[in-house]
């Protein structure tokens, strides 16, 4: 099985952490019109916790009503393909339509089945605080950030957002960065190796491989 996934010190702080970052979009509300950034932001987050509090399947890691949150809450508030399409980098562009669909298929459920899993550790005293947004509302793609905080020090979270016509809240997610490691940089470090090695098929397969895993355990 190859290193994928495994390569960084830093990402095991992300699975400890993703908790509360992965968890935070199962809890998308529907917005009626756009918001200036960091309040959407803060909003949201407000709603993540009442989540993690409130919700006994969460607490109880039930991985079908986390799915299906992800499925019908996330993905309108997520531009995944573009998170996708980042994190495999130039080779996206030399794939075929089919296996575009694969690579998004399976990255969709290895972050599901990664982050998912973990959100019931999410403890009840942690929050999510958006500092003050210093960038122009105005742009189409900005970068909020925020503080974890519950913990013995404040960890930075930091979100790049876009602006999209067709997101609820009129901002879609595309990348996010804890603790100074970006989620679609630090994946497109390994998926470049990955297809130096085997190919996109190749990728495909160990990303497969590693969902079927994930699913058995």
């Amino acid at each position: 099985m190859s290193p994928l996934l495994n390569s960084k010190e830093g990402f095991s702080m992300w699975k400890r952490l993703a908790p509360v970052v992965f968890g935070f979009f199962a809890a998308l509300p529907v917005q009626a019109a756009q918001q200036a950034p960091d309040v959407f932001m803060q909003e949201l987050s407000n709603e993540l916790m009442e989540v993690v509090r409130k919700d006994p399947a969460v607490k109880a890691g039930d991985l079908q009503k986390l799915a299906n949150l992800v499925d019908t809450r996330v993905l309108p508030n997520v531009n995944f393909q573009r998170m996708t399409a980042s994190a495999v980098g130039p080779a996206w562009r030399q794939a075929t339509p089919e296996q575009q669909k694969r690579l998004q298929e399976e990255f969709k459920m290895l972050l599901v089945r990664s982050y998912s899993g973990a959100l019931s550790q999410a403890k009840e005293n942690q929050s999510i605080v958006v500092k003050g947004f210093k960038g122009n509302p105005e742009d189409n793609e900005v970068l909020v950030r925020s503080e974890i905080r519950g913990g013995k020090e404040p960890l930075p979270l930091d979100y790049r957002l876009e602006k999209s016509a067709d997101a609820p809240g009129g901002w879609k997610i595309y990348n996010f960065n804890l603790l100074g490691v970006w989620l679609v940089d630090n994946y497109r470090t390994q998926f470049s190796q990955e297809i130096n090695a085997k190919g996109i098929d190749g990728l495909i397969n160990t990303l497969a491989e590693r969902n079927k895993s994930n699913s058995r355990k």
